[in-house]
């Protein structure tokens, strides 16, 4: 089949390079514009443009998709002069306007990194995660004008480690996810594949922002665990400290056998309580203690949570909050 491919950050690649390497033909990419990253705020393309620019792709970069824009009017022109059989999407970021979905004849197919209808939306792997999830996948399905409720293609499914950041789950599903969408354009191709409608439990996982990433030190430690965790790398999970924002890295929680918090001799700790030994810092919170591991106070680099604490007035009293 010939096919446009919709997408935008680096996970979205992944798919774009195993559909290149497939026997279908890539004529072109839709990707949102370069935005601004970093303190200068200076442009930046997005990964699928640097890609699709290596690769002499086609490259339309609409900042709006609604037909009475120019932008919108553009994009339909190019799509009608490429003529593709089916777009496939992967994490493209805008909301596909419902005149576009007839633009070709299978339509648009998202892969999507959720066993769906479990977690719809725009932040799927960090829910999963937050939620100690313990299997998590990834999707194919029509798009159609609800959110992410289309009938399905195809699934894989991929086990949630106990310490896995969103990074490594996305990883992952994004090579997985890269075969599943093959596997789908190839079943689409030969008219042995069609969707179901979407079976089970619907939950849904919002877009994050930097506030949803701040820790409450009051959930139990396993709580607490999770939600860093589904927040590394971005935006990153943040707790204040004597009115200085502080990022924390994953942490991690001194259950096994060969060590225990009575070995370091950690006393009981309120929920954000900070307290440390000559090699770690424990962090009270809603059960037991949890053990820092990098942190980054603000305006600074990442560093090990000792370091920190060593460039602090190691006598006085700290409390994350």
């Amino acid at each position: 089949m010939r096919l446009v491919f919709a997408g935008t950050p680096e996970p979205a690649v992944v798919a774009l390079e195993r559909l290149m390497a497939s026997e279908h033909e890539v004529v072109g990419v839709i990707t949102r514009p370069d935005a601004p990253r970093g303190r200068g705020r200076k442009l930046y393309p997005s990964p699928v443009k640097e890609f699709a620019s290596q690769h002499g792709l086609e490259i339309l970069i609409p900042s709006s998709l609604k037909p009475d824009t120019e932008d919108g009017k553009s994009l339909r022109h190019s799509l009608h002069s490429l003529a593709p059989d089916c777009i496939p999407v992967v994490a493209y970021g805008q909301l596909i306007t419902p005149d576009l979905f007839t633009i070709c004849p299978h339509g648009w197919v998202n892969l999507h990194f959720s066993l769906l209808p479990a977690w719809r939306g725009a932040a799927p792997v960090q829910a999963a995660i937050a939620a100690g999830d313990e299997i998590t996948g990834a999707s194919t399905f029509r798009i159609e004008e609800g959110l992410d409720t289309g009938p399905v293609f195809g699934t894989v499914t991929e086990r949630i480690s106990p310490t896995d950041t969103a990074d490594d789950l996305l990883t992952r599903l994004a090579h997985s996810g890269a075969e599943l969408l093959v596997a789908t354009m190839d079943g689409i191709s030969s008219g042995e594949l069609s969707p179901s409608p979407q079976r089970g439990d619907i939950s849904y996982a919002a877009k994050l922002t930097v506030a949803d990433a701040a820790i409450d030190w009051h959930h139990p430690a396993f709580g607490v665990d999770r939600k860093i965790r589904a927040f590394t790398p971005g935006p990153g999970a943040w707790t204040m400290c004597e009115q200085q924002r502080i990022k924390i890295s994953p942490v991690s929680i001194p259950w096994s056998s060969d060590y225990t918090l009575d070995a370091a001799g950690v006393p009981p700790l309120d929920p954000g309580q900070v307290w440390w030994n000559k090699k770690h810092v424990f962090v009270g919170t809603g059960t037991q203690p949890v053990q820092l591991g990098m942190v980054q106070p603000q305006g600074k680099k990442k560093m090990p949570a000792r370091d920190w604490v060593r460039g602090l007035h190691e006598s006085k009293e700290l409390k994350f909050s």
